[in-house]
């Protein structure tokens, strides 16, 4: 009993002796209140009790029960409208109707008398142009220009200016006129004097090259009926200057000469040519100075370095395409004259 009272007087003394034998850590009280802390906080509610077990027992089952995956299309389809509800059927959208003429006219004219030919069928015609206070097809196309057209129209001349200057783009421009010119009588020489005389006329000139790159399309052309021909559309009143009807690989076709300097291998490459071929097929089919009609086009474009030009044939579906262009158009220079 001595014993103990003398441990007691000093601070500590206890407490070493009777935790040394009974334990080899401390665990200081605290422990015990922390534990008691956490237990006795409420259960939080788990979200997954809400959710309809019987609903998902077959997704729940297919996903803990293979270490693969055993899925099919089938049941893969089938989880997605569980998860996902049925697909909807998607409609594409409907793209915006294609323009239609407000005065529509065919482009082959249906009332057309077709004549038998005359015994001097074989020269080509040449009608005079009428100079009426008619538009032409050039006039019609140059004032109907797409925005965008007009800025790269003038992005182009603006380039030449600052590289040529004023006066030689003007001098430039003259010459292209001066060389398609040219080239078209060249052409006009060869079907009615015979491409010998033509050659040797063209052999020192300007347009030596440009004959040069047609000689292989120049082979697939006959039976030419007009040259240089003013044709005239009686109800659409509009007029044109054709350059040559002919057949072309067996076909009759309205043929425009173009030249370029740069290659054209594509129709679209060609601009508003495939229209201006258009709006001449559909006014020789209502002008009655031509006892036939068109149903195909061409345009031909020929290189100045004599390499083989580009022939680009219009069968009647994209003659057709382009004359509805060709109608839209007219009608728009109508609204703005």
């Amino acid at each position: 009993m001595q014993f103990l009272q003398l441990l007691a007087r000093r601070p500590g003394s206890l407490e070493v002796l009777f935790q040394i034998p009974f334990c080899q850590k401390q665990f200081p009280c605290l422990c015990l209140s922390t534990s008691a802390c956490v237990y006795s906080k409420k259960k939080k509610g788990n979200s997954y009790d809400q959710v309809d077990q019987e609903k998902y027992k077959n997704l729940v089952h297919s996903v803990i029960s293979y270490k693969t995956s055993a899925q099919t299309p089938e049941t893969i389809l089938e989880e997605d409208n569980l998860l996902y509800g049925p697909p909807a059927k998607h409609t594409p959208p409907i793209k915006a109707g294609t323009r239609t003429p407000k005065n529509w006219v065919p482009l082959i004219n249906p009332s057309k008398r077709i004549l038998p030919a005359s015994s001097d069928s074989k020269v080509p015609m040449k009608i005079r142009l009428q100079r009426a206070k008619l538009p032409s097809v050039t006039r019609i196309l140059q004032q109907t220009l797409s925005p965008q057209q007009v800025f790269y129209l003038e992005k182009w001349k603006q380039k030449m200016i600052e590289e040529l200057g004023k006066e030689g783009f003007e001098e430039y421009t003259k010459n292209l006129f001066l060389q398609g010119e040219l080239f078209h009588s060249a052409l006009e020489s060869i079907f009615l004097s015979g491409e010998t005389a033509a050659r040797e006329q063209g052999d020192d000139d300007v347009v030596a090259g440009y004959l040069s790159s047609v000689e292989g399309v120049l082979e697939d052309i006959s039976e030419v009926k007009a040259l240089e021909s003013g044709v005239h559309h009686e109800s659409l009143q509009y007029l044109g200057l054709v350059d040559c009807v002919a057949k072309y690989q067996g076909q009759l076709c309205v043929i425009d000469w173009k030249t370029s300097e740069k290659p054209k291998p594509f129709l679209q490459n060609t601009y508003d040519n495939p229209l201006q071929v258009a709006a001449y097929i559909g006014a020789i089919n209502h002008d009655a100075n031509y006892n036939f009609q068109v149903r195909c086009g061409l345009v031909v474009v020929a290189y100045k370095d004599g390499s083989p030009a580009h022939p680009h044939f219009m069968d009647p579906d994209l003659c057709s395409q382009y004359w509805n262009k060709w109608l839209l158009r007219l009608e728009e220079y109508r609204d703005k004259n």
